[in-house]
């Protein structure tokens, strides 16, 4: 996956005059945009079109610093008027456009590498599981995407769901781990305003044939899991798990993640207030 991420980078420079979108990039890289934008964003911090932005307003200033004139570079970097270049890069800068070239003042936002850096001294917990074709049964809606604190839309359905349907998960449910699970697919996402929607469920794993539909129904075929248990401060325990799977467990690994929703859950701790025990299981397979 690091191989795929710098190709990325590479293409994001070779096309910083150009219009970029997700899927080209992704494309390019062979590997699915939400997939691809969970890597890139768990491992730099930044979301992908954030990347972009920062890297095409760097190498406007630099531009600037040079003489260039504000309305050549702003359409240069494919802004549709002066206006929206200025306020977008004295967002970011702190300063007008105009004024880099009066003051020599620019500011700069280097390329990303990704490389391991490999440090001792601290074990991350998992386990392999095999688990047969079974079916996510539950409750889901359409959410914005959301990868950093508590999303508010998913906490909205979770207060929705109605007694029938609890009681019906609570029938059918059969298979590990035997917890309410919560799971997240269906994604899309404009890249140019950095936002998107995905289809969250919150329900359980189970093989009966016989569902009511009170519940949306997902079909998982027979799969390998990596399974890594964390307890700590909720949510970011578990939004730190995420990122360690991708920045230190995946590109040293002999497993590669597929294309299947992978789920958690959370067990709040009732004696430590925020405080809980969760569990990210990655649907995976053995690296060719």
């Amino acid at each position: 996956m690091l191989k795929e991420l710098n190709q990325a980078i590479n293409y994001i420079e070779e096309h910083l005059t150009k219009e970029i979108t997700l899927e080209e990039i992704s494309a390019h890289v062979g590997v699915p945009d939400y997939h691809f934008r969970k890597i890139f964003y768990y491992l730099s911090g930044l979301t992908l079109a954030e990347y972009v932005k920062n890297r095409k307003l760097s190498e406007a200033a630099k531009d600037l610093l040079n003489k260039e004139r504000v309305t050549d570079v702003a359409f240069k970097y494919g802004y549709q008027s002066v206006d929206g270049f200025t306020r977008a890069f004295k967002a970011w800068c702190g300063s007008l456009p105009s004024d880099v070239a009066k003051t020599g003042i620019g500011k700069s936002f280097p390329k990303l590498t990704f490389y391991i850096d490999v440090r001792g001294g601290e074990n991350m917990d998992y386990k392999i599981v095999e688990l047969p074709a079974f079916k996510f049964a539950g409750v889901s809606e359409r959410v914005p995407m959301q990868f950093e604190g508590e999303n508010q839309a998913i906490i909205a359905l979770a207060k929705s769901i109605t007694q029938e349907q609890r009681e019906e998960m609570h029938r059918i449910q059969n298979l590990e781990p035997c917890e309410i699970v919560n799971v997240s697919y269906d994604h899309d996402y404009n890249f140019m305003q950095d936002a998107g929607y995905l289809t969250h469920l919150i329900g359980v794993l189970t093989t009966e044939e016989n569902i009511s539909d009170v519940l949306d129904v997902i079909e998982v075929p027979a799969c390998t899991w990596a399974v890594f248990p964390n307890e700590g401060p909720f949510p970011e325990t578990l939004q730190q798990t995420y990122a360690k799977t991708y920045a230190e467990w995946l590109p040293v690994s002999d497993y590669e993640v597929v294309q299947l929703p992978g789920f958690s859950f959370t067990k709040m701790d009732k004696e430590k207030e925020n405080y809980a025990y969760s569990e990210v299981w990655l649907p995976v397979r053995k690296k060719e």
